[in-house]
């Protein structure tokens, strides 16, 4: 049940790290989301319509993508406890850095599973999941679709709120504070 990397890539400055596969699954995922917010922003905007169509089938398949490799990792992280804070996170920063994680985690999958309702219930394909021979989980229902729209839509504004937070703090340890805290999720592949 436990995943603490203590290589020394993994526990750089005697910090104890994740292990690769939470790392892969924290920068995919991160890296997705990074791509997802801008496309979702674009494919709606007047200025680029004539490039909704292609931005619309993207977001809607790699929203898909998102939604597995999401729920992976959450079953991931519910079989795998992660490495205990290093000492110099004061408790009360403990608690919130906790607290943000589940917020973060509940946030995409809230996310995730409102894209796909949304799509689906309003009877738009979602072209990867037709290709792959999956059929749509849900009916036609346009206004749980609707109510589906305003979840993802909210959804996204409090992820970056929280994802802005989350970064900060991060940062503010590494950067200014000089802990080594980012060595503990830095990418599963070498430094230079």
């Amino acid at each position: 049940m436990r995943e603490v990397d203590t290589t020394p890539d993994g526990a750089a400055g005697g910090v104890a790290g994740y292990g690769a596969v939470a790392r892969l699954f924290h920068w995919v995922i991160a890296l997705l989301v990074l791509v997802q917010i801008p496309v979702g922003i674009a494919m709606v905007s007047q200025p680029l319509s004539r490039f909704s169509d292609p931005l619309f089938i993207a977001h809607k398949g790699s929203g898909a993508v998102l939604l597995t490799l999401v729920i992976a990792r959450v079953a991931w992280r519910l079989t795998h406890r992660p490495p205990p804070m290093p000492d110099f996170v004061p408790q009360r920063e403990q608690r919130i850095a906790t607290a943000t994680h589940v917020a973060l985690y509940l946030l995409l999958l809230v996310m995730v599973v409102s894209g796909y309702v949304r799509t689906v219930g309003d009877a738009y394909p979602i072209e990867i999941l037709d290709a792959l021979g999956v059929p749509p989980l849900m009916p036609y229902a346009p206004r749980v679709a609707a109510i589906a729209l305003v979840v993802h839509q909210f959804s996204v504004v409090v992820l970056v709120a929280l994802i802005a937070a989350h970064v900060s703090a991060v940062l503010r340890h590494h950067l200014i504070d000089g802990h080594p805290i980012l060595d503990r999720m830095w990418p599963p592949f070498g430094r230079t």
